[in-house]
């Protein structure tokens, strides 16, 4: 059985005198996923007995970034997606297992005012080619991370008030349908279609954590040939530390 964990910290130095290696250690995870850690190489020395650890990092400081965490020896790691225009914030970062890949992915927001929207809109097509390419190989595709969308009505709480905001325009949410129907799999909604108010994010404003004004953009997000594999699928709303919580998936 594998247990997967993908979080956005939201920095990751700022978690850690939050409770993060404690956090780390109970959630136990064979592969934990780490998105928006905010650092350069050389900022933190974080390692964990029994893990090795693989970070892609931003070439702008405190910006973006992502980690991953193993228990299992990959076959190998790549970073990026191989374009050069994506491939400067530390976005993706691809795990090559025995029978599967692994892919942790901080999509890029489309930012206020939308003014992002465009390079967004490039960037799923890509990345989405990527992770197909991936999936052409026979091996099943994990991909999991923050991202940046909010896809159906369910997933936030005020889909009304929320529909040209970046997250949840009509085009972020058309490109993460796109994807699935390439034959990947929401896992969460997999095992839940129906569960309303289970968020992952919610904004630091208004007090949204408390009244659970939030949005689920955290996914894990696999292949059809793996559907038979899923075991269970989670949201930590319990675990603070970010304005993200973790998100969990189990596999056989």
């Amino acid at each position: 059985m594998y247990k997967f964990i993908s979080w956005n910290v939201n920095g990751l130095r700022a978690v850690c005198g939050k409770g993060f290696a404690d956090i780390f250690t109970e959630l136990d995870a064979d592969f934990f996923c780490l998105q928006e850690t905010k650092m350069q190489a050389g900022q933190l020395d974080l390692e964990f007995l029994g893990y090795k650890s693989y970070w892609n990092f931003a070439d702008k400081k405190g910006y973006s970034g992502t980690a991953v965490y193993t228990k299992h020896e990959p076959l190998s790691v790549t970073y990026g997606l191989g374009i050069d225009e994506h491939d400067h914030e530390g976005r993706v970062i691809t795990l090559e297992m025995e029978d599967f890949y692994l892919v942790c992915v901080y999509t890029p927001n489309a930012q206020e005012e939308l003014r992002r929207l465009e390079y967004r809109m490039k960037w799923e097509d890509d990345f989405r080619a990527y992770v197909n390419a991936l999936e052409a190989k026979g091996k099943g595709v994990v991909l999991c991370g923050d991202l940046n969308v909010a896809h159906k009505e369910i997933d936030l709480k005020n889909p009304k008030t929320n529909r040209r905001n970046p997250g949840f325009t009509d085009e972020e949410r058309g490109k993460f349908t796109e994807l699935l129907g390439t034959g990947f799999i929401d896992t969460f909604r997999h095992f839940y279609p129906d569960m309303t108010d289970i968020y992952s994010w919610w904004s630091y404003r208004f007090q949204a954590r408390q009244k659970n004004t939030g949005w689920r953009i955290d996914y894990f997000v696999v292949s059809e040939n793996l559907k038979d594999r899923l075991v269970d699928a989670k949201i930590h709303t319990e675990i603070f530390g970010s304005d993200h919580c973790p998100v969990e998936l189990t596999m056989e």
